[in-house]
């Protein structure tokens, strides 16, 4: 089905099914623990063996020599494999570093070895005993020294964010210059981990020379593609299977080590083999967001109206790397005649930096959303005043192009109602409650939509069972219940009718997790395979397909009604199509928008920030299930306290490595620290999109609450911090009277 033109009438608009919120019809399985994650496959091959992978522990430089005679020797080891048994490797396509280093070791904890051997203790054990030889090499471990001479550089992250290395519209330099108020701060946001609570894990299993690996990875296509390139082996002998993912955020994009080495060590060993990435490896060996360093400048009149705006990131990656688009939402978000952005990148010799959820306007916003909150103090205007009066409903970049959906100002007015801004006390430092200093902050939530090819095969079964084929992931997203509910939807039978099949590379190809596209286009193939189904029906019962109308589990044309299971008859019934996309995207600037509300408490004697309450307004087109829409929102909500307050990936700018690579130093929130959440989405269908009319909303919830909970730490104390994490050491020393 080509998607062309807008979305009219179609039965999704029933809203019978899609739309409601339904409980998530994976959540029994995971409650109960019988959901089958990668490493748990017990199910699916007899005795597999056990990998440990050995990671080098230098930064930069070669291997001078692998000593692996006491590691063979040890009890239980049936093989090892380092880059000399595994013969010539390939990068894939969505990879930086090769997957396994040597004699080159590009990045710390880089995979250099897998020792197999009966159990996973021997494995561990035997990994130990690897000694290894290196000759260190000058690394590059600084970002501040290195963007002193890092060159301009544009990049799209893939997932609707992206900018040229700089893009000028107007005179901004002239503009500034001449405004009545002007803003020029630098912010910085640190490195960022993924953390996901499921580890990188895979089990790999040869039959002849067809591989087959149960791996926990978010985008089925991709990785498979890249598992053959990787491997040297053509694609149709590659099977990828992940039909729960516990987690990814970005991290589990592409293919990892885990996948690779599993493969390697199978054939190695001749059976299969399983392998999860311990928690201490996970933070250097696989990918991460990447530290900024952003300057913004913002010039206005004196009514507020934004005259000049810039927007300059720099930030650092591998070899073959690209930055962090961090300057993306601010080509779209505000208006303004006279706009500059651009980006540069270093070169560095840490971990690669990739995909972390809303790549380029989390950490983006986090910078922008402060300095819009510094100009509307410097304006006295009210902080939501300030971003209404600079709304815009087109692209500013190109008036001519409307966005399709825009309701901002009604997230932040809803929101500002429902969260009672008018009480808040606009001086800083003015409102206690005991020990604590009491402020509200706010900050507007963008974030990009994209369309993304996706297939999906639908059929019935004799007894009227609907069942759904197609290789795409639930990471925890709710991807099995929205297409179940699309399914059902489409085809008038209850829920409990349809089964959906996901994460298996023998499917129809999806458009994956990630991105924010996931609910929208994944659905939007099932769509375009229940259209296709239903016009098989119709043939068959001999109907028009353009009056039947499929409910209750019958079809029905005029005075006539059969039942779905009868029609699809002995032999059942099967139909299968993909959604593609025209230039809809082009025509119309297709984003989401939120206001996202925080109240914090700061201790006075402490500086220890906490937060009280929490509210998003979004405005994401049609939200497909409001329960589990609603789950991802508070979960991104979750992570941005983390970015506010705890996260940051210390570097060892000596050696080049994360120094606190587990969760005992890398602090991401737990239930203690987060209190009430609430979550309002506003009434919104976007015919531009998809026949759904869909949007996705899970990364949104995560765009701007960095920069809401630093202005409210503002608001409270009037302590301004711009170097994230918003951390009591930074505030301690001026922190106001406490008398």
């Amino acid at each position: 089905m080509k998607f062309t033109t807008p979305a009219g009438q179609n039965p999704i608009d029933q809203g019978k099914v899609v739309g409601k919120p339904h409980d998530r019809i994976d959540g029994k399985f995971k409650t109960t623990g019988t959901a089958p994650y990668a490493y748990e496959r017990h199910d699916v091959v007899a005795n597999p063996a056990y990998g440990y992978i050995v990671h080098a522990a230098i930064a930069k430089g070669r291997i001078g020599a692998m000593h692996l005679a006491e590691a063979k020797a040890a009890p239980g080891v049936i093989t090892i494999v380092t880059a000399a048994e595994a013969g010539k490797l390939t990068k894939g396509d969505f990879n930086t570093a090769m997957l396994l280093g040597g004699p080159e070791i590009q990045h710390y904890h880089q995979a250099i070895a897998i020792v197999v051997a009966e159990t996973f203790e021997q494995a561990r054990a035997a990994a130990n005993l690897v000694r290894v030889d290196y000759e260190r090499g000058k690394g590059r471990f600084d970002l501040d020294e290195a963007l002193k001479t890092a060159p301009l550089k544009g990049a799209d992250s893939g997932e609707g964010s992206k900018a040229p290395p700089v893009d000028r519209v107007g005179d901004f330099e002239g503009a500034f210059a001449k405004a009545a108020v002007k803003l020029d701060a630098r912010y910085t946001t640190p490195d960022h981990s993924h953390a996901m609570m499921e580890p990188h894990a895979s089990l790999a299993r040869w039959d002849g020379d067809k591989l087959t690996v149960w791996t926990s990875n978010q985008m089925i296509a991709w990785g498979k593609g890249d598992v053959a390139k990787t491997l040297g082996i053509p694609k149709e002998n590659v099977r990828l299977i992940s039909p729960y993912v516990g987690g990814g955020f970005g991290g589990k994009l592409f293919v990892r080590t885990d996948a690779i080495m599993a493969a390697l060590g199978a054939r190695a060993a001749g059976r299969p083999v399983k392998v999860a990435l311990a928690r201490p490896m996970m933070f250097n060996n696989t990918t991460h967001r990447p530290a900024t360093t952003q300057r913004i400048r913002i010039g206005t009149d004196r009514s507020g109206k934004i005259t000049a705006i810039a927007h300059e990131s720099g930030s650092g990656d591998l070899p073959g790397g690209g930055p962090e688009t961090a300057v993306s939402q601010t080509k779209l978000l505000y208006a303004g005649a006279n706009r500059m952005t651009s980006m540069r990148l270093a070169v560095l010799d840490l971990p690669e930096g990739n995909a972390m959820r809303a790549p380029g306007e989390a950490p983006g916003l986090m910078a922008l959303e402060i300095a819009m909150d510094e100009m509307a103090e410097k304006l006295g205007m009210d902080p939501i005043a300030f971003r209404i009066a600079n709304d815009t409903q087109v692209d500013p970049e190109k008036p001519e192009r409307r966005f399709s959906q825009r309701q901002l100002i009604k997230a932040l007015q809803d929101g500002a109602k429902a969260f009672g801004w008018d009480k808040r006390n606009a001086k800083p430092a003015q409102v206690r409650d005991g020990k604590w200093l009491i402020g509200m902050g706010v900050a507007a939530g963008f974030r990009n939509n994209m369309n993304m090819k996706s297939g999906a095969k639908v059929s019935i079964d004799r007894k009227g069972i609907v069942t759904v084929y197609t290789d795409m992931t639930d990471i925890g997203t709710g991807s099995y219940t929205i297409i179940a509910q699309t399914a059902a939807e489409m085809m008038g039978v209850d829920m409990d009718r349809v089964v959906v099949r996901l994460g298996d590379s023998d499917s129809p190809v999806s458009s994956g997790s990630g991105g924010q596209w996931g609910a929208n286009s994944s659905t939007a193939g099932v769509y375009a395979a229940c259209v296709k189904l239903r016009e098989a029906v119709a043939q068959k019962l001999g109907f028009n397909s353009g009056d039947v109308e499929f409910a209750d589990g019958k079809v029905r044309s005029g005075n006539r009604s059969v039942a779905l299971a009868e029609a699809a008859g002995d032999a059942g019934l099967t139909a299968e199509d993909t959604i593609d996309y025209g230039d809809l995207a082009k025509t119309y600037q297709q984003s989401t928008f939120a206001g996202h509300f925080v109240e914090v408490g700061v201790d006075m004697y402490t500086g220890e920030v906490r937060i009280r309450r929490m509210l998003a307004v979004c405005a994401a087109g049609r939200i497909l299930n409001p329960k589990s829409a609603r789950s991802q929102v508070i979960g991104a909500m979750t992570m941005g306290v983390g970015s506010a307050l705890m996260e940051e990936l210390a570097v060892d700018k000596r050696f080049g490595f994360f120094v606190n690579h587990d969760l005992a130093q890398y602090e991401v929130p737990v239930h203690a620290d987060i209190p009430y959440q609430e979550v309002i989405f506003l009434e919104e269908t976007d015919p531009t999109t998809s026949p759904m009319k869909a949007k996705g909303v899970g990364e949104l919830g995560l765009c701007g609450v960095g920069a809401a909970i630093a202005n409210a730490a503002y608001n409270a104390t009037g302590i301004r911090i711009r170097d994230y994490p918003v951390t009591l050491d930074k505030m301690l020393d001026k922190m106001p009277p406490v008398a």
